[in-house]
């Protein structure tokens, strides 16, 4: 299994050192740096030889808060995932976690098996969200009353090979099990990944997943299993 780098940003020591203590009891995961505010964590992200492979994200710190320390880094550093771990559940937060880039969303009141399950589908997969969050993605579409879709009078804004990746993204198969089901290279796999992320205007894989939803690629049901 391969390593996988972490920073916690938190400005809650005990809880800083409590999840930093859980996760290192993973072979594969790797804590590198804790920040206990967003410009502690920028600053450091900006002159270590070791980027981070995902950021546990709190977001009411000072200095810089969460969202604004996701939409910074985010754009500098693309690869790097956030994952928001939060102690709010409200839509607004949700929701403007997932606008600035966060790859997936959790309460601290949630298992340490659901945050290791998470981290793992995150690095593995670029994204992962529970029903809940993908509920409240399909309510925002809705009541954005499709503004925030590219135009549907783009009909041949996507190939069909690059719409069977995208379901298949949807599906949360990782690269080299999209590969085997197409019958094409990983590299060919990402390639098409990339093209859809230009076409569609994404800011990451689980950007996609949100385009897959506004465009019925994926259904939300009471039982998906996310």
């Amino acid at each position: 299994m391969e390593n996988i780098n972490i920073i916690i940003a938190d400005d809650e020591e005990l809880f800083r050192k409590g999840i930093s203590f859980l996760l290192e009891r993973e072979k594969n995961l790797n804590i590198i740096f804790e920040a206990s505010n967003g410009k502690e964590l920028i600053d450091f992200i900006d002159v270590t030889e070791e980027l981070p492979d995902i950021i546990l994200m709190d977001l009411k710190m000072p200095e810089i808060n969460g969202v604004e320390a996701t939409k910074a880094i985010h754009k500098k550093y693309p690869d790097i995932k956030i994952i928001a771990l939060t102690s709010y559940g409200s839509k607004s937060f949700i929701t403007n976690m997932i606008d600035v880039g966060a790859s997936s969303y959790l309460l601290k009141n949630t298992t340490p098996k659901e945050v290791i399950n998470t981290i793992n589908e995150v690095f593995e997969k670029g994204f992962y969200y529970d029903e809940k969050v993908l509920e409240i993605i399909h309510t925002n579409i809705i009541s954005s009353s499709g503004k925030r879709i590219k135009s549907d009078l783009d009909n041949n804004l996507l190939s069909k090979r690059e719409i069977e990746v995208l379901e298949l993204i949807c599906e949360q198969l990782t690269t080299s099990e999209i590969g085997e089901k197409l019958f094409i290279s990983p590299r060919t796999v990402e390639g098409h990944r990339n093209n859809l992320l230009l076409k569609t205007q994404s800011k990451n894989v689980a950007g996609l997943v949100i385009y897959g939803i506004q465009k019925k690629f994926i259904e939300i049901t009471p039982d998906i299993n996310f």
